[in-house]
């Protein structure tokens, strides 16, 4: 038997779980208002007038206003000088300004007017009466549509130039609260994997690791976790339907969770039973592969060195050239931070170089349909010494969470 796998009981486990995120440091108003600096020389170099920022993580990212996205327009303008504007209904504008960090001029709309005329109005009011305008790219397109013709004296660019070059390099604050959170999800893996019992459901284990990962102090995901048992974990983002665990299954357990607002993401891919020397050799393959791939991190190495590194691996073992299958579909891998996919990413054709900060993962999932799949996915990050693991990875396939080591 997995060594590790199927010696506890879920409520034995859920007992003893204690937080384990004290200590956490949310970031500070002062790294906000840095943010706002250093998107405003971005936008300075590239010619842009203003930022326009929508309902959205960006909101948060910049401002440390968290709101859902609903129909209704909130949101704030950067311009490429001078304070932060929030846009606000008219109702809420009480709330709002409970909510601000830093600055204090809102602007608000009424229910019977259009939203999207008060950004335009209030771009040209903070003194840019054409020019450009960079647009949060999580905006709804009707909010879009209606930018377009209120604001046609302006040319509008993707705001993901800027958004994205800043938030795919985090600073030490943000990669001590993933830290936390990768703390927190890999001892739900290794006690998840206690819990599992012949005859188990997949939708009685994903209740457990939510469970498990808010006793431990972390914000679940809103979304149930990617569990997949035998056949199912060839899949990639899974099946559409329950599997009840039987033994010589191989067992895919893809689970992260928020701390302070970032986001974890570890995938643990083991055999409930004994390893067959099929299992073996696969599984073997797919370490050779993420390990290959994190070797190939390295400060200044372009992006798409990782993905050729893994799959390069993976075609070397007699698995198909590029995504054909059996073998790995898709990329390598993912930036993380407040989203759980985010830039950059690691895949053919991205010359973009890794750089100090950036954070993402290393998974060259390999599918073989019709039999099993496998995938030990970790994220690293890169340091000024090279790339580093946030967790795992994995020890051995008898032994994944390295017990004996």
């Amino acid at each position: 038997m997995t060594i590790g796998v199927g010696v506890s009981s879920a409520q034995d486990e859920l007992d003893k779980l204690k937080p384990i995120t004290g200590g956490r440091v949310p970031i500070g108003i002062d790294e906000h208002q840095e943010r706002v600096k250093r998107a405003q020389a971005l936008m300075k170099a590239e010619g842009i007038s203003a930022l326009y920022l929508d309902t959205s993580v960006n909101l948060f990212y910049f401002t440390g206003i968290q709101l859902k996205p609903t129909e209704r327009l909130h949101g704030a303008i950067i311009p490429a000088a001078g304070e932060v504007t929030y846009l606000s209904p008219a109702f809420e504008e009480p709330k709002t300004r409970s909510m601000l960090k830093f600055g204090d001029d809102i602007r608000c709309w009424e229910e019977h007017e259009d939203p999207t005329a008060l950004v335009a109005d209030t771009i040209a009011s903070l003194g840019y009466e054409n020019g450009v305008v960079a647009v949060d790219p999580a905006t709804p397109f009707f909010t879009f549509d209606g930018l377009r013709r209120h604001g046609n004296r302006y040319d509008f660019r993707n705001g993901m130039d800027v958004t994205a070059k800043l938030r795919s390099e985090k600073s030490s604050a943000e990669i001590a609260l993933m830290q936390q959170a990768f703390n927190v999800t890999a001892e739900v893996q290794r006690i998840a994997a206690r819990v599992l019992y012949e005859g188990m459901m997949t939708t009685e284990a994903q209740a457990f690791v939510q469970e498990a990962h808010r006793r431990l102090g972390a914000v679940p995901t809103s979304s149930a976790p990617l569990i997949l048992f035998g056949e199912a974990t060839a899949y990639p983002h899974g099946v559409d339907y329950p599997q009840e665990l039987k033994k010589g299954d191989m067992v895919l357990f893809d689970l992260g969770c928020f701390v302070g607002g970032y986001r974890s993401d570890i995938t643990r891919t083991y055999v409930f039973g004994d390893p067959t020397p099929r299992q073996r050799e696969v599984w073997e393959i797919e370490q050779a592969a993420q390990l290959a791939g994190f070797a190939a991190a390295q400060p200044g190495a372009p992006c798409h060195a990782v993905d050729d590194a893994a799959r390069g691996a993976i075609e070397a073992a007699g698995f198909g050239k590029d995504y054909a299958l059996p073998g790995l579909p898709h990329r390598t891998g993912h930036g993380i931070g407040l989203e759980v996919h985010e830039e950059r990413y690691m895949v053919k054709g991205n010359t973009a170089p890794l750089t100090k900060g950036q954070c993402f993962s290393i998974e060259p999932t390999i599918c073989i349909y019709g039999e099993f799949g496998i995938r030990l996915e970790d994220c690293a990050y890169i340091a000024d010494d090279g790339p580093k693991w946030f967790s795992g990875p994995c020890h051995t396939v008898d032994d994944p969470f390295g017990y004996d080591a």
